[in-house]
């Protein structure tokens, strides 16, 4: 059956106000401003309000109630409290199109009542809570909230004894800076206790948070089961997404989760999910880019920047870079002052050498604000790729990459290390400081800044392939190993990292691990591709396994004529495959003087190889031609019989040039050739057609057959 396509309808556009709205009043700023676009990227026909009539209430609370039934409804726009009338429900149940996820039963309507009381009484101080919060003054928060009672309170002391526990790690962190007892990453010690207070919790947003404290702890299946508990309740949170997201490790748990959802597979929120997380995962395909478009088409977000820059990420991980830079074009051309992902459009101009747009973007956004991290990079450096940054992550990035590209590698380090300081937590900026100092020839350094981009994110792939690479130079190839193998377990289509790894292979003696690599590398390859089918071919033949290292020959050379290559790219594999098959016990003697003709007819180097093989081992070849070229002798272009070796060249006999009325050993008339001629039994000239034929370094010489 053909799945249904998705429309947003008025109950969606309802949801995303209500969310701009509840997302704003508890500190999301994110989240809000994700839900913001989103509902802004709509046709006004469809934002503008229809009259309805809504049931009044006599409460009002944060937290929305269950339905009656189990299963969710298909719009999926999040209840409005107000308009809410609670139905009793069964207890503790489980909805049977979530495959055992429980769902947590509707509020009784007397506990709504008291929430919103509670609410009412608190209002005040939430208020007041709010503004402090917006000023950073998290301690002032928990104090003047502590004596509330009502749900949205307590979500807001509790997120803001989080954030103010982060800020201590985080000074307690950079005091042991240059230390040895400095930790990997800062340390949070509270977030045991602050799990305590939301370990029972059966509001959405306090549950989102125990989501976000358990995924902090490592306890991924805890927190998994927390978010999806919080998304049933209230979908349109993206910060409950995001905190799912970071769960994941891999595309095949994403897999797994998908049904697990309290939402249809077509739904917009699952959607955009999936495509995030595998941009996240370094891994989306040509199926991702379809969702996009989905998302992007009149039924859903046309105008969604969000969901566009979502887009130029997955063509930017699928290498189109072209595409990918005309999408954020796009996307520039509707906001010119939006910063987030403005660090992947540096690094796509970095990768195409468009010098001039890259300069023009530096500046442009120095402009606008000098202290974002992702603009530090773009005025620094990028010669990988980049991680999909956090929140608020892109303007010292920018300026790294613009003094990378003019080689100031110096300067470059210092806008990353610019951006580090603003967001230690913002990987683009390590990795890309990694890059630098192998360009600068400090190993030690880039492995270092590598090691910081691992500790802030051990699912980005290319942290663990710079440290490989670092490792490689200094020739410690155990090590390279390892983290090659982490490279690859994370992106096992990527061609480039099982070529390095099979090198590394290759440098440490292990042939057999080397072949292997590079058949794995062939699985990502362009089908037309070569280079890797001629480094298998050398493996095999030093394994001594010689039909193997045939079978790639072979393939190079239909390769190559399959795209009308010249013939000197795959000249040595042609001769490769004859002598296999006349010396190795390959047997296919048409075959081989097939592809010794070709290569004696043309100019490349081994055509001295392919005329020798010819005359020692297939001379009936030699005999035919000769023959043919006796019985027609007025030819406008004969072919020379013997070619070269059968001058005198390459098969060591005694040669005569004549030269007037005298015969002579051969003697060379031109830097380039020489004329020679076989004397007959008679000694006599019997026949005085010439040739001319190309000679074994592709000059001409004059040959007279006798």
């Amino acid at each position: 059956m053909a799945e249904t396509v998705f429309k947003v309808d008025g109950e969606v556009v309802t949801a995303l106000r209500n969310a701009v709205r509840d997302c704003s009043e508890r500190g999301l700023s994110f989240a809000s401003k994700w839900a913001a676009e989103l509902l802004c990227s709509l046709p006004p026909s469809k934002r503008r309000p229809e009259p309805t009539i809504v049931a009044q209430s006599d409460f009002h609370t944060s937290t929305p109630a269950r339905p009656r039934s189990p299963r969710p409804s298909l719009s999926f726009a999040a209840q409005t409290p107000a308009a809410i009338v609670p139905e009793p429900v069964h207890p503790f149940s489980v909805n049977p199109n979530l495959a055992g996820v429980p769902v947590l039963p509707g509020q009784p309507p007397e506990v709504l009542q008291q929430e919103a009381e509670w609410e009412a009484e608190d209002a005040d101080h939430i208020a007041m809570a709010r503004t402090f919060m917006d000023s950073k003054e998290y301690l002032r928060v928990i104090h003047w909230l502590r004596p509330c009672r009502s749900a949205k309170a307590a979500f807001l002391r509790v997120y803001s004894q989080y954030l103010e526990s982060e800020k201590k790690a985080l000074r307690d962190w950079y005091k042991l800076e240059n230390t040895r007892e400095q930790p990997a990453e800062p340390a949070n010690t509270s977030l045991h206790d602050l799990l305590e207070l939301v370990r029972n919790a059966t509001d959405p947003w306090l549950l989102f948070l125990k989501a976000l404290f358990l995924c902090r702890m490592s306890r991924r299946e805890e927190a998994i089961e927390s978010a999806i508990l919080s998304i049933a309740q209230y979908p349109w949170n993206w910060s409950t997404w995001a905190a799912l997201g970071d769960c994941l490790s891999d595309g095949d748990e994403l897999s797994s989760l998908l049904p697990l959802l309290p939402l249809p597979s077509n739904h917009p929120l699952v959607l955009m999910f999936q495509v995030k997380t595998l941009n996240s995962l370094n891994s989306p395909s040509d199926n991702e880019l379809t969702l996009c478009d989905r998302l992007l088409s009149d039924d859903c977000f046309p105008r969604s920047m969000w969901i566009m820059a979502l887009r130029g990420n997955v063509l930017y991980y699928l290498h189109d870079f072209t595409a990918a830079e005309a999408q954020f074009r796009k996307i520039l051309a509707i906001d010119p002052y939006r910063v987030d992902d403005i660090d992947i459009l540096s690094n796509i101009l970095y990768v195409s050498e468009n010098n001039n747009a890259l300069s023009k973007l530096a500046h442009d956004y120095l402009a606008i604000d000098k202290d974002r991290p992702e603009i530090c990079c773009i005025i620094g450096e990028c010669q990988n790729l980049t991680a999909e940054p956090p929140e608020f992550n892109h303007v010292h990035c920018l300026a790294g990459n613009y003094y990378s590209l003019r080689a100031e590698h110096e300067k470059a380090v210092k806008y990353f290390k610019r951006a580090t300081q603003l967001d230690r937590s913002y990987l683009a900026a390590w990795t890309l400081m990694g890059h630098e100092f192998v360009e600068m020839k400090n190993s030690h350094a880039a492995i270092e800044a590598y090691r910081k981009a691992v500790d802030v994110n051990k699912k980005d792939y290319r942290a663990w392939y710079g440290l490989a690479q670092a490792y490689e130079l200094l020739g410690m190839h155990q090590y390279a190993l390892y983290y090659y193998q982490h490279a690859t377990a994370l992106r096992p289509y990527d061609v480039r990292i099982w070529q390095a790894q099979g090198m590394c292979y290759e440098e440490m003696g292990r042939l057999k691990e080397a072949a292997e690599c590079l058949r794995r590398a062939l699985i990502g390859a362009d089908p037309q591709e070569t280079t890797i089918h001629l480094k298998l071919a050398k493996l095999h033949h030093d394994l001594g396994e010689y039909a193997e290292a045939a079978a790639y020959h072979r393939r190079i050379v239909e390769v190559c004529r399959a795209a009308q290559k010249p013939i000197q790219e795959w000249s040595k594999s042609a001769v490769y495959v004859a002598r296999y098959h006349i010396l190795q016990g390959g047997g296919d003697l048409a075959l081989a003087r097939q592809y010794l003709e070709w290569v004696a007819v043309s100019n490349a180097e081994e055509v001295t190889q392919a005329n020798e093989l010819l005359r020692r081992h297939l001379p009936a070849a030699g005999v035919a031609n000769r023959r043919e070229d006796t019985a027609h002798p007025a030819q406008a272009s004969p072919r020379c019989p013997d070619r070269l070796a059968d001058c005198g060249a390459a098969g060591g006999r005694r040669v005569y040039a004549t030269v007037g009325d005298r015969s002579h050993r051969r003697r060379p008339t031109s830097r380039y050739g020489h004329k020679f001629a076989r004397l007959g039994k008679s000694g006599r000239q019997s026949e005085v057609q010439r040739w001319r034929c190309k000679g074994a370094a592709g000059l001409l010489c004059q040959c007279v057959s006798w």
